[in-house]
């Protein structure tokens, strides 16, 4: 698909209130336009880089309840979100999704206990499909993940996804990586947030860095996700001994 639904963003920083700790975060003061070139972005960089806040930004633009779901949730159990979502210009494409989600690991609980209110107007059979035939509260965390996902999820649907591993054992990240690949093939467009070192290896990905104070394109093998987790598998004693000897652990 070259028509994507989010083409691209810029900020509108007059929006933005002269105090605001917007100002303060590096790689939000991008200068011109942010372009979604491929089917799947990857949004990666250190904890507080500004990389979930911009995400969040986005998928409140677009018109998603700021804890989750689809565009069609509408509650707030406590609201955390910045102002940035107001200042986000989108230039989208000229088709619109059939499919679409935000998923946030840090509050998929309370989205999936508005599942359970909404289920009131599908027929269980239904609702249960979607979920991979079990209520999302009588799944573990990790699996509720995948069976919303793969029951929901579709080719001609945006879906902007922040951590989504954080539930996921090393062999069910490999399942959704599956399942982004398919659908993304399909026409599927993501914008994620991730650390996992095995989500960024989706070939065919963007990944976009939010380290170093710049937004800037990376490859996987310069992510600090890669890098790290490389040294630790094949350096393991050593990078042990080092690591807790430092802290006077050793």
């Amino acid at each position: 698909m070259e028509d994507r639904f989010i083409r691209e963003i810029y900020i509108d920083w007059d929006k933005i209130a002269e105090h605001s700790y917007l100002r303060d975060i590096p790689a939000l003061q991008f200068k011109g336009r942010l372009s979604f070139d491929k089917n799947v972005t990857f949004f990666v960089g250190e904890n507080g880089s500004g990389k979930s806040t911009l995400l969040e930004a986005i998928a409140v633009a677009w018109g998603f309840n700021p804890e989750g779901g689809t565009r069609n949730y509408s509650f707030s159990t406590f609201d955390s979100h910045s102002e940035l979502h107001e200042a986000i210009r989108m230039v989208r494409g000229i088709h619109k999704p059939y499919g679409n989600y935000f998923l946030r690991a840090e509050s998929f609980y309370n989205v999936a206990s508005k599942a359970e209110e909404y289920r009131d107007g599908d027929k269980p059979e239904i609702y249960y499909r979607r979920y991979g035939g079990r209520s999302l509260h009588q799944q573990s965390h990790g699996e509720s993940f995948l069976a919303l996902i793969q029951g929901n999820f579709t080719e001609d649907g945006l879906y902007i996804l922040d951590e989504p591993e954080a539930a996921l054992s090393p062999q069910r990240q490999l399942t959704l990586l599956i399942e982004i690949d398919r659908l993304s093939r399909g026409g599927a467009q993501f914008l994620i947030v991730s650390h996992s070192p095995i989500l960024l290896g989706l070939p065919g990905a963007r990944i976009l860095t939010f380290d170093d104070g710049v937004l800037h394109p990376c490859s996987y093998l310069e992510t600090e996700s890669y890098q790290v987790t490389e040294m630790f598998i094949n350096n393991r004693e050593y990078f042990l001994k080092r690591l807790l000897s430092e802290d006077g652990h050793v």
